[in-house]
């Protein structure tokens, strides 16, 4: 099977899904920005097209349009079966316009990452009209969370395979846990409300002398973070650490006990399940996927008011929860399993 990824090879989440389906189908790739190293260790040059450009992600972006006709003969060349999107708004859109315009026979398939469907259609009608075309156009749609799964369905998605995107592999257990560490890694930018992990935190140091916060990642408002923690006079307790590779994150989690996610918008997000895997408790904020994650706090805490937060957290056994975590990932969060099945189903539908 000749299956195309359509994404932003700069991403690490599309390498992951390379990395995935290399070994079983004969892929290409197309990324509307460059490839991050890793890439040339997959794919001959031959196979990737990047296009350099920097779409926002939304949709309609002018540079990225005008690549379609280098996008549509570079397809039109590989004559592919599948054409396999990622997120919908931008790239999706690029595939069903690349196939009307060129008459492919490839199908497509459409991997939802997250705002593509829970922000994007909200900002107005064009952009829901953009959305349902993108789904309407996909043979088979994926989603990493029943919630978000709902709303593709109805924005006109027809069949869509709910799986998480999910850990490559169980990491090892190899640190011992520090009981009121404290571990922080979503981007530093208002959808993921880095203030309210702040804010959290300081709750919880105002009553647990032993607790720290590390925060990881960086973004647009780093600065005004800092600025924050050093006025509430938690700059010893607090530490901003920049962007980290994967070892360095891994040892993060290995250490902490707590892991803090408080987006305003969010599909099950694999910081939290790499978080859980390591036997973190997470604290999330009150969204319908976090649930799914957590269950009714079977697995950590649904934050909502933070006056309360940390005896709530003293009353959970966390050497259990770090067990039960980890299970629960085993069980239900590797992603090799579930790409497995989506390859049955293209399969399939390649057949009929």
């Amino acid at each position: 099977m000749k299956l195309v990824l359509i994404g932003d090879g700069e991403s690490p989440h599309l390498l992951k899904w390379a990395r995935a389906l290399q070994p079983r189908v004969r892929l290409w790739a197309i990324s509307s920005r460059g490839f991050a190293p890793g890439w040339e260790l997959l794919l001959p040059d031959a196979q990737r097209l990047a296009l350099n450009t920097a779409p926002d992600h939304g949709g309609g972006n002018v540079a990225l349009i005008k690549q379609l006709p280098r996008i549509g003969n570079w397809l039109a060349a590989v004559d592919a079966d599948w054409l396999h999107a990622h997120y919908l708004t931008s790239h999706g859109t690029m595939a069903w316009a690349a196939k009307l315009g060129w008459r492919l026979r490839a199908q497509i398939a459409g991997s939802a990452w997250g705002s593509d469907i829970l922000v994007t259609p909200t900002r107005g009608g064009g952009w829901r009209w953009l959305t349902s075309k993108a789904l309407r156009s996909c043979a088979i749609t994926t989603s990493d969370s029943v919630y978000m799964a709902d709303r593709m369905r109805e924005l006109g998605a027809g069949e869509v395979m709910t799986f998480p995107f999910g850990l490559e592999a169980m990491p090892k257990q190899n640190a011992k846990k520090q009981p009121w560490l404290c571990f922080a890694n979503r981007g530093l930018e208002p959808i993921y409300r880095p203030q309210r992990v702040i804010g959290a935190f300081a709750r919880i140091a105002a009553v647990q002398p032993e607790a720290k916060l590390v925060v990881a990642n960086d973004g647009s408002l780093r600065a005004e973070l800092e600025a924050d923690v050093a006025a509430r006079g938690l700059t010893d307790r607090i530490s901003f650490v920049g962007r980290l590779d994967a070892a360095a994150q891994a040892a993060h989690y290995a250490r902490s006990t707590w892991f803090l996610s408080m987006p305003e918008s969010d599909s099950v997000s694999v910081s939290v399940l790499e978080a859980m895997a390591h036997g973190c408790v997470p604290l999330l904020s009150e969204l319908p996927a976090n649930r799914e994650l957590i269950g009714d706090s079977a697995r950590g805490l649904i934050v909502g008011a933070v006056e309360d937060l940390p005896a709530r957290m003293a009353a959970l056994d966390t050497a259990r929860l770090a067990v039960v975590n980890r299970d629960w990932v085993a069980a239900h969060g590797l992603f090799e399993p579930h790409v497995q099945r989506f390859l049955t189903r293209l399969r399939e539908l390649s057949a009929a």
